[in-house]
């Protein structure tokens, strides 16, 4: 057994004290040599007791293989906060320290902490999430104004698979998401405010005309074009000024990529695969579904309509909301019911026919479009994701992709981030509602 130096020495000195004084000896407390060195004992012992280690905020009781994928994370910090998400051209390399860090991965990883309780101010992990905001903030204080990017590092995998916007988009994501938290330490709020505006000035600008970010390349950007959007709904959420036409550009033209009659989404900008543009429009229509459901339980509530009523364009005008915006909500719970029963779906839900980083970023995305929809689909998707996905798990608490994005970093985040969502529920919900308010304020209602 390994005894540290210091306390070999408090033991010697114990040693030392039974000699002088031993048990037929007088009490220490009657001798004033016996309670000096007892004191000093003491003082050793207690210097070299564990420290007592900060308590995570509660996760919602993690399972152990969710910990320990959490755990890995941590590990695969880089010195400098970062974490990576590796070459395209060397996606052979697996190991999350001979990679070159980069902001997309940072973000997410950071956003996958927050979930399970480990922000830059609370948490187990709070130094490393702490460390990894100072990681993003000084790449955007970087970056240059003109331009939608906020890194000069390229050839990523999420970069080449997604977009070469993502980092901008994940960036703004995690730092919208950490500005309320931080609002207690001035001078770092005003820091993320900053960053967050010169992030969300380059999403909007890039934008383009059908209200996706495809031109930023990318295997599949649909998925890019999701992240942005749901960039946009967080900043909005969390008391940032959006420009509306181009929030509702960017949710119209995710919906707009699954057909309610066929029950099929258009692959063509999610590189055939069918699974990544649906969960895309799902996520995108989420908070038009959450507010048609509402009001039309708000207007059962009041006795307006039948308990048995649906939620259709005629419901939806008893319980007083406009013609132009109830035609667009009812459109909206349409289309939910039918992306909801195609979940159990296993052609849809293989993707590209294994796991990649594409898949478990799309599951992850049903995870939040359940939780903001609402309704009792979420337990049963939830548990069904928890057992496909601990079963692919790696032994060292990692999960990785078998195609496109192989990197573990991106897929662990991804898989922590979909099995935590429920951790996320209020805040996801009261999104959607703060930003489908303003919606429906400028439709008329």
């Amino acid at each position: 057994m390994n005894v540290p130096r210091v306390c070999c020495a408090a033991l010697a000195l114990l040693a030392v004290a039974s000699l002088i004084h031993p048990l037929s000896a007088k009490p220490v407390a009657d001798d004033p040599a016996a309670a000096a060195t007892k004191q000093v004992v003491d003082q050793i012992v207690a210097e070299n007791q564990p420290k007592p280690q900060p308590q995570p905020v509660d996760p919602g009781n993690l399972p152990d293989f969710l910990q320990k994928g959490i755990a890995w994370l941590i590990a695969a910090q880089h010195n400098d906060g970062g974490w990576g998400g590796g070459s395209h051209a060397q996606q052979s390399v697996r190991d999350p320290h001979a990679i070159q860090t980069d902001p997309a991965t940072t973000a997410f990883t950071l956003l996958s902490l927050m979930r399970a309780g480990h922000t830059p101010v609370e948490g187990l992990y709070q130094s490393q999430a702490k460390r990894g905001l100072e990681y993003l903030l000084t790449a955007v204080e970087k970056s240059k104004v003109e331009g939608p990017l906020i890194t000069d590092i390229e050839g990523t995998q999420p970069q080449i698979k997604l977009g070469r916007y993502v980092d901008t988009a994940m960036t703004s994501q995690y730092l919208s998401r950490v500005l309320p938290l931080v609002e207690k330490d001035e001078a770092l709020h005003k820091r993320v405010d900053a960053a967050i505006d010169k992030c969300l000035a380059k999403l909007q600008v890039s934008q383009q005309a059908d209200g996706s970010w495809g031109k930023g390349g990318g295997w599949a950007p649909v998925l890019q074009s999701s992240l942005s959007c749901s960039a946009l709904e967080i900043a909005a959420a969390n008391g940032k000024e959006i420009d509306k036409d181009v929030l509702e550009k960017a949710r119209n033209y995710q919906k707009g990529n699954f057909d309610s009659k066929s029950g099929k989404a258009d692959a063509s900008a999610a590189a055939g695969v069918e699974l990544y543009a649906f969960n895309g429009s799902m996520r995108a229509n989420a908070a038009d579904a959450q507010e048609a459901q509402s009001r039309v339980d708000k207007a059962k509530a009041e006795g307006k309509l039948a308990a048995s009523a649906p939620v259709s364009e005629e419901s939806l005008m008893v319980a007083g909301v406009g013609g132009a915006a109830a035609q667009k909500l009812a459109k909206a719970a349409q289309q939910n019911e039918a992306q909801m029963d195609r979940l159990g779906d296993e052609n849809l839900l293989k993707g590209f026919g294994n796991n990649g980083g594409e898949e478990y970023l799309s599951y992850l995305m049903t995870s939040e479009s359940l939780v903001i929809a609402g309704g009792d689909k979420f337990q049963n998707w939830n548990g069904k994701m928890a057992t496909r996905l601990e079963k692919v798990q790696n032994g060292d608490g990692s999960w990785s992709g078998h195609h496109c994005i192989t990197s573990p970093v991106f897929c662990t985040a991804a898989v922590v981030q979909c099995l935590t969502t429920e951790n996320d529920a209020e805040f996801l919900s009261d999104m959607a509602k703060r930003t489908n308010s303003h919606q429906m304020a400028d439709a008329g209602k």
